[in-house]
């Protein structure tokens, strides 16, 4: 494993599971006109979702680092790991000034290749904190790590979709209704012992979809986890991970984003800020980061709050219930899978709270 600092990105040997042949990797980078030296390759350790590499060619001034990003092996729901989507929607926004990304290289379809589809883009230079109390750095620091969350989420959702050939991206109406039913069927796959909290949860959000909004580019996983910051702080060099981006409502992103103030500090993979001194620790109210938001978009107001937290807290139950599928069956992406899989009942049951409290 290298040795990295404060927010550094972990690179280990590649997993057991995880292998892929090397040298028909090597073949493939050097018909794309990516391989001007030997190649060296370490895998991500964060993560859930797709396997993650770092790919060293040659050394010195001379060499180059990608990222290679991929689906994982083995068997995988249906719709799931679409490393394709998030190919497509990096490489539409290369020159959105706001909405950073790392420079796409290429995509492989062909299986046959190391195993499953995958795709190359640059290795950006940055700093990755999954603490959203972002302990790892000066108090004086965190305000502006979340103001600048909040900025590059509303320059995500002013982006003209059109504009940047995403106009068929998805279908933005009945966005909420379709992905609640979608990750029903997910969780359903995932498990032969469905919590009842999870099912109420998906009742009663059915029953409280919110109204569809303007289309915008809905990148499903926005935290402060998914940025890389430069080494300074001072702004977002990249936006990361965009497997579930999709048209939709922009305040499933939101809510999203904010799920921290509802989740306890200290839970495994999904750490909270709920019940913390927030102003002992240097971190925006969730308040001030919502009025930021509607002053960057210019929203008199934001509708049915309560119920797009629920329904990330939903639909995030899901996500880790198919992650502890996945590490039962020895093919997911990170080490700890199992611990974070088994957070999603209690996930289910933090919606629901909210559910019943906002009725």
């Amino acid at each position: 494993m290298t040795e990295h600092g404060a927010g550094e990105p972990a690179l280990v040997d590649i997993r057991s599971g995880h292998e892929f042949d090397t040298e028909a990797l090597e073949r493939y980078l050097d018909r794309e006109g990516l391989l001007t030296g030997a190649l060296s390759v370490q895998q991500f350790q964060g993560g859930q979702s797709n396997p993650t590499f770092m790919l060293q060619i040659g050394e010195g001034e001379q060499g180059a680092r990608y990222v290679l990003r991929k689906q994982p092996p083995g068997k995988i729901l249906p719709s799931a790991h679409r490393v394709d989507r998030e190919y497509r929607v990096m490489d539409a926004l290369a020159n959105v000034p706001d909405v950073p990304v790392p420079a796409m290289r290429t995509y492989c379809d062909d299986a046959a290749v190391i195993g499953t589809p995958f795709y190359v883009m640059d290795y950006v230079e940055g700093r990755v904190f999954n603490q959203p109390t972002l302990v790892d750095i000066a108090r004086e620091q965190r305000a502006g790590v979340y103001h600048r969350m909040i900025d590059t989420l509303a320059a995500l959702h002013s982006v003209d979709v059109e504009a940047v050939g995403l106009s068929d991206f998805g279908r933005p109406e009945g966005y909420v209704e379709r992905q609640v039913a979608l990750w029903r069927k997910q969780y359903d796959k995932s498990t032969d012992e469905p919590d009842p909290a999870m099912i109420a949860l998906g009742d009663w959000l059915a029953e409280h979809l919110p109204p569809d909004s303007p289309p915008t580019i809905a990148h499903g996983d926005f935290r402060i986890g998914n940025l890389l910051l430069a080494p300074d702080l001072s702004r977002v060099r990249a936006v990361l991970d965009w497997e579930l981006s999709t048209l939709g409502h922009p305040l499933a992103d939101l809510a999203y984003a904010c799920l921290p103030y509802y989740l306890p500090p200290g839970q495994a993979g999904l750490p909270g800020l709920a019940g913390l001194d927030l102003a002992e620790y240097g971190i925006p109210a969730e308040a001030e980061l919502l009025a930021r938001y509607r002053e960057r978009r210019n929203l008199a107001r934001i509708d049915d709050w309560p119920v797009f937290i629920a329904f990330s807290l939903f639909r995030i139950a899901a996500i880790l219930q198919g992650v502890y599928a996945r590490a039962i069956q020895g093919n997911a992406s990170n080490a700890n899978a199992l611990e974070v899989g088994r957070q999603a009942g209690r996930l289910a049951e933090r919606g629901w709270e909210i559910a019943r409290s906002h009725d």
